[in-house]
């Protein structure tokens, strides 16, 4: 439950306006970092650090379907100021508490208010209604002009870029291009979150928060310089069933409007993240700290577990040493169920294959399957079931057959193959999260588009996708690793992934191949075991088959001990696609210390300045001598943690290190 210890006061603050020009000067609470507004006549905002501009006047308006545009030079009625210093109590997240810490602008006009806020670690701002009628947004603009030709990290839409509306319908997973801002392909969009390089060090995060009824954000660069403009999903006039299985919702043709509006309206809030290092993009909340609180009917939210999950899909339900035939049956499943029970792993999820192909119907079951036995089964083992969902399936009746799975004690659903985020879509990630928080049910969205405050909101979703994860290696030849160590800084920065870690198949760059039966990583063994610490998922996939994983215990006993819901993180070292080290700590009071390696082999020294002044033990599993020719070769190693709390770390090429820290 969100419990907040809050400090909200009006003030003067650190703002300062000039009546003439009308412009505004809003500072964070270390006053290192401020939003200057101008609204002589458009509306435009600046941020700048420690006096030097990481962001020169950027335009923002919305526009209406009646003609009223917010933000074209309607006259100011009245300016405001607020601070805010509170305390968030989060569900299933990283860190036990957030700190919320802001100084606010109000900018109040007939037909809407403008609000900005000014953080430490960033600047947002948000368009909110005043009209009492429903309304239509035509367009709105956006834009993020940076002072120079600076290089960029770029997630580019990898579907096809004859044009923007072909853009729209993808699966938010692609690898980055770092380019320089004039090099961007001016047809083609990118998702977010995307991050620029400023010069000394200084790390830019683009992306949203706070969406429930509105088209997701992409970015374009139209003309080759160095400003950056929001582009918006057009309302769809038409949907219509097909894709994958006939699971998707298909978008023949587009509204000339954006977006189908309440009385009242609050818009997404747009957040430019700014790091100061790049490790510190790795522990980012603007995007958690911007969403809606938790509200609605749902008071308790104590159901909610996160946990580990044993998946099938990615290694093709590829078991051995057995006397029945593998697959989706129920035989199959409740071996995977006594090796969830055996480790105590959470879950057993049951990926597509269990519902009849191609029928769009959650309610019809294959043969092969008996979900009343299964439930009862695991049940039996302490193991609970998610159940995979296409999304055309999920979305016909999402009351119905949320109602009916939770009475046979299901406890969650992965949904899928959404590939959209139009205003239409992104309602139905709302719809979904408040129906399954009804039923006390978990959603973990895939084919899906990046965090964007509903798991805040709706502390029962806990994954998205949006990452170009492991399953990629079953058929891509992908540099992994290399992206491996670009997400935390990049995708992370927007809450948890579903990458879905965990390969006990592990090889070397040269060694690799896609194999979909019996896939395999990038990078070594110890590089999937840091993946548990490092990347964010409050539920976690196993990937490997069981098999794989009862013939490595001593790794399987890592992953399967390892949280996935933190008390503290901290991000302690990095640089983008190069290296990536993070520290957690356990409910319990351990930590956890996780380091990811590019192809480059480096020596790194990890100060665990964060421990206490007490004496502790430390396991670390470690790239083998001969990581770099076998991938699969580690070593365990036990021993105190040094005095001066520096550890010396070698990585392999592709490599990873992983520690398990207690108390001596």
């Amino acid at each position: 439950m969100h419990k907040l210890m809050t400090i909200i006061a009006l003030a003067s603050l650190t703002l300062s306006a000039s009546a003439a020009s009308k412009d505004y000067t809003l500072s964070s609470p270390d006053g290192k970092l401020s939003v200057e507004i101008s609204t002589s006549d458009a509306i435009t905002y600046s941020v700048m650090l420690n006096g030097t501009a990481i962001l020169r006047p950027s335009a923002i308006s919305m526009t209406l379907s009646d003609g009223t545009v917010y933000g074209g030079g309607e006259r100011i009625l009245k300016a405001t100021t607020s601070t805010a210093a509170r305390t968030l109590k989060t569900v299933a997240y990283k860190k036990a508490e957030v700190t919320d810490n802001y100084n606010e602008l109000k900018l109040e006009f007939k037909s809407f208010d403008l609000l900005f806020r000014a953080y430490d670690d960033g600047a947002a701002y948000r368009f909110v209604s005043k009209s009492e009628e429903d309304f239509i947004v035509s367009s709105e603009q956006a834009e993020f002009a940076f002072p120079e030709d600076w290089k960029a990290f770029v997630p580019y839409v990898k579907e096809d870029y004859a044009s923007f509306d072909n853009q729209f319908m993808n699966s938010f997973e692609n690898y980055y291009e770092h380019i320089a801002l004039s090099q961007w392909n001016s047809k083609r969009l990118a998702f977010l979150p995307l991050v620029v390089e400023a010069p000394d060090g200084v790390k830019i995060c683009v992306t949203e928060s706070d969406l429930l009824n509105y088209p997701g954000m992409f970015l374009n660069n139209a003309d080759g310089g160095s400003k950056l403009r929001g582009v918006f999903a057009g309302y769809p006039k038409e949907i219509k069933q097909g894709g994958h299985n006939m699971l998707e919702g298909l978008i023949p043709s587009r509204e000339n409007y954006l977006a189908k509006c309440s009385a009242m309206e609050a818009f997404p809030w747009r957040i430019v993240m700014v790091a100061r290092k790049a490790k510190d993009l790795m522990d980012m909340d603007l995007v958690y700290r911007l969403g809606t609180p938790a509200a609605g009917s749902v008071k308790d939210w104590s159901w909610v577990k996160p946990g580990k999950v044993a998946w099938d899909w990615w290694n093709d339900w590829n078991i051995k040493g057995v006397d029945f035939k593998s697959g989706v049956n129920n035989d199959t499943y409740k071996y995977y169920i006594d090796f969830a029970s055996a480790h105590n792993i959470e879950y057993v999820i049951l990926d597509e294959g269990w519902a009849v192909n191609k029928k769009a119907d959650l309610m019809q079951v294959v043969p092969a399957i008996n979900l009343e036995e299964l439930v009862s089964y695991a049940s039996s083992k302490n193991v609970d079931l998610i159940l995979w969902a296409g999304y055309w399936a999920f979305n016909r009746d999402i009351e119905g057959v949320c109602e009916h799975y939770a009475k046979m004690g299901i406890k969650g659903f992965k949904v899928d193959f959404m590939n959209r985020d139009d205003q239409i879509m992104v309602d139905f990630y709302r719809k979904s999260a408040e129906t399954a928080a009804k039923y006390h049910l978990l959603l973990d969205f895939h084919g899906a588009f990046k965090p964007a405050g509903l798991q805040r909101t709706y502390p029962n979703v806990v994954n998205f996708e949006g990452v170009a994860g492991l399953e990629q290696m079953k058929w891509g030849t992908n540099d992994q690793v290399t992206y491996d160590v670009t997400i935390p800084f990049v995708r992370m920065a927007a809450g948890s992934m579903d990458y879905t870690q965990g390969a006990m198949r592990n090889a070397i760059k040269k060694n690799f191949r896609p194999v979909n039966s019996e896939p395999m990583s990038q990078g070594t063994r110890c590089h999937q075991l840091a993946e548990y610490v490092i990347f964010d998922a409050p539920l976690t996939m196993l990937c490997d088959s069981p098999s794989n994983y009862i013939d490595e215990p001593e790794c399987t006993g890592f992953i399967a001990a390892v949280p996935t819901v933190w008390q503290k993180t901290v991000a302690l070292d990095g640089e983008i696609a190069e290296y990536a080290v993070m520290a957690k700590q356990a409910a319990d009071g351990s930590w956890y210390v996780g380091a990811l390696n590019n192809w480059t082999e480096r020596n790194i020294t990890i100060d665990m300045k964060f421990l206490e002044n007490r004496l502790y033990e430390m396991t670390c599993y470690q790239d083998g001598v001969n990581a770099d020719k076998c991938a699969s070769d580690y070593k365990v190693v036990t021993g105190r943690v040094p005095g001066n709390r520096k550890v010396a770390v070698h990585l392999a090429p592709g490599g990873g290190w992983a520690a398990h820290i207690v108390l001596h």
